[in-house]
């Protein structure tokens, strides 16, 4: 290639500037760039989502983390890392486990990416159902004297006397700024319902 560029340069020397359509001709020697392959910023985000997954198998008990089936030496060094604690050899380290991952194919990981994914999707659903029971909750605590009578005809299973007796103590542990006792007591029996 220095060999075409120094005849294209000497041909410039001896014959002055090339007119347009020699130009074109020089353009069409020189090879294309290769544009192949992740741009820079792609490969950033990839080994940004790599290093994620290395945190969170880090996180994982070692029990939770035996079923992955991860490579060998991915195993070992998840190993290495949960021993470390200094914060910052911890972070070296993290991001060397994230290192070793990148070389191993993507499908390596798939049942670990599967895996924490359902954990999510489990934990969201278990954050929702606690939202719903604890507005559930205040709304029986509510002023709202109709909600208490609505939800006793919803669920006729429920032990009315302890349910009217919970909601009576929790509004006046309320008035009387006392710990929650009543309250507490009353989401676990919302919770334990089988459709609240």
């Amino acid at each position: 290639m220095a060999h075409a560029d120094h005849a294209v340069w000497k041909r410039i020397r001896d014959n002055g500037p090339p007119r347009i359509d020699e130009a074109a001709a020089v353009d069409e020697t020189r090879p294309e760039p290769e544009t192949e392959g992740p741009s820079r910023s792609q490969r950033r985000r990839e080994a940004l989502d790599t290093l994620a997954l290395a945190e969170q198998l880090v996180a994982l008990t070692p029990a939770r983390t035996a079923p992955l089936e991860l490579p060998e030496d991915i195993a070992e060094e998840v190993v290495r890392t949960r021993a470390i604690t200094a914060r910052g050899a911890h972070k070296r380290q993290l991001a060397y486990l994230a290192k070793l991952m990148r070389r191993h194919d993507d499908d390596a990981f798939a049942t670990a990416r599967a895996v924490l994914n359902h954990d999510r999707q489990h934990q969201r659903e278990e954050a929702a159902v606690f939202q719903r029971i604890e507005a559930l909750r205040e709304k029986l605590l509510g002023d709202d004297k109709d909600a208490l009578t609505t939800f006793i005809d919803q669920h006729p299973q429920v032990d009315r006397q302890h349910l009217n007796a919970l909601v009576r103590q929790a509004r006046a542990e309320r008035k009387r700024d006392k710990p929650p006792r009543a309250a507490r007591e009353l989401f676990r029996l919302l919770r334990d319902l089988p459709s609240a």
